[in-house]
């Protein structure tokens, strides 16, 4: 079990001081509801920094709002606009780009990085992160399933907790706290099925991105609905387990929960099983990952078990080609999970751009992993290449 999940430095902050957070994608689904957790707790958090990708307006509203001492935008070409839109707030550094991302993270005021970016753009601020031994709330699933074995290496070398933010991967920790010396027989990873979940495969031939974006239970941004759709999500999220809890693929089970109320759970060697249930609220995992091992109060709807049943079916593995296909990367090892997440975000834009069927989205990725270099033990710099020429091979077989 991965014993950087159980360090919080929680502990080393003086009493009466408020935790300073870095948002990696304040934006964005995750962090505005983290946005909403440091709103109702201001006795206990503060946003020191906020960065986004390219939504420079809401950034600067963001800025306005909770003063951090700083704010990033991604997108170069608009720092000017977001300078602007600040010049009233001369208190509130300004930057722009990636590398101000890598820089901003290890800022000595900062106790907590939340990693709510999306994509493979979360692997180097959250690595810079890590060095500089911030507590890690980890929303961003990218970082473990492209590099998962250097990054728990870098979390034990420098001493940085990794707390996992994604529903299902809190419901796991949740139901391991305590159960630290006893052997983990199975991880029961819950899943929605997407809105597809019903469909044959002839009618998912057809089916549009503005389909797959209704998402039957959870409201969060595009590129991870789609995810959600295809079920590629999922198949992230093995991984991701695999590296958090040291547990292997063959132990972890994808089960089909439409209610979306048990958000996992994990089955020990007498047999007896724990899972975390609650209504779908991405603000509870996001508080308890910036709380724990303390629960607050969260004024949220209440789980009532009389009003619905609860489901739970096996996944098909051939009408979800890439929840298949993240079992095929974790099999292989190596860089294969990072060529397999660098196809899924060419094709899942493609998708979204209506370049790329729902169903061809699976086959290009199986032919990236065929076509693409295979490194047995790679480095850093090998998972950057990789991440490059798996792009480039999926884009040529759109």
């Amino acid at each position: 079990m991965n014993n950087s999940l159980y360090s919080s430095p929680s502990g080393d902050l003086k009493e009466g001081k408020r935790s300073s957070i870095c948002i990696l994608g304040s934006t964005g689904s995750i962090g505005t509801q983290a946005l909403d957790v440091i709103e109702k707790n201001p006795d206990r958090y503060e946003a020191y920094c906020l960065t986004a990708n390219t939504r420079v307006e809401m950034l600067a509203e963001q800025a306005h709002k909770f003063h951090p001492a700083c704010v990033v935008i991604a997108d170069e070409s608009k720092y000017e606009q977001l300078r602007e839109l600040l010049a009233d707030c001369p208190d509130i550094n300004v930057y722009a780009g990636a590398d101000a991302l890598d820089q901003v993270v290890e800022a000595e005021p900062i106790d907590m990085v939340l990693t709510a970016m999306v994509g493979f753009a979360g692997l180097s601020p959250t690595i810079h992160a890590i060095k500089a031994h911030k507590k890690i709330c980890l929303a961003n699933k990218e970082t473990l399933v492209v590099a998962g074995e250097l990054i728990n290496a870098l979390a034990q070398q420098y001493h940085a907790p990794i707390l996992p933010v994604d529903s299902e991967h809190s419901a796991i920790f949740q139901s391991i706290v305590g159960e630290d010396f006893n052997e983990i027989e199975k991880i029961l990873l819950t899943a929605s099925g997407g809105p597809f979940r019903k469909f044959t495969l002839d009618q998912m031939k057809t089916v549009t991105a503005a389909d797959a974006l209704k998402h039957p239970t959870w409201d969060m941004g595009a590129k991870i609905t789609i995810d959600s759709a295809s079920m590629m999500n999922k198949g992230f999220e093995v991984i991701e387990a695999k590296w958090l809890f040291d547990v292997p693929a063959e132990k972890i089970q994808v089960l089909v929960h439409p209610q979306s109320i048990v958000h996992s759970a994990v089955q020990f060697r007498d047999g007896g099983v724990k899972a975390q249930l609650g209504v779908p609220d991405m603000r509870l995992p996001i508080q308890y990952a910036f709380s724990f091992p303390e629960r607050l109060y969260l004024d949220a709807p209440r789980l009532d078990l009389f009003k619905q049943p609860l489901e739970f079916f096996e996944p098909d593995m051939e009408k979800f080609r890439c929840l298949a296909m993240a079992y095929e990367a974790i099999r292989r090892g190596g860089n294969a999970a990072c060529v397999l997440n660098a196809a899924n975000e060419v094709v899942n834009l493609a998708f979204r751009q209506d370049r790329c069927g729902f169903l061809r989205m699976g086959e290009i990725i199986e032919e990236t992993m065929a076509k693409a270099t295979f490194i047995k033990t790679p480095t850093l710099e090998d998972y950057f290449a990789s991440d490059r020429e798996a792009r480039e091979i999926a884009s040529s077989l759109l």
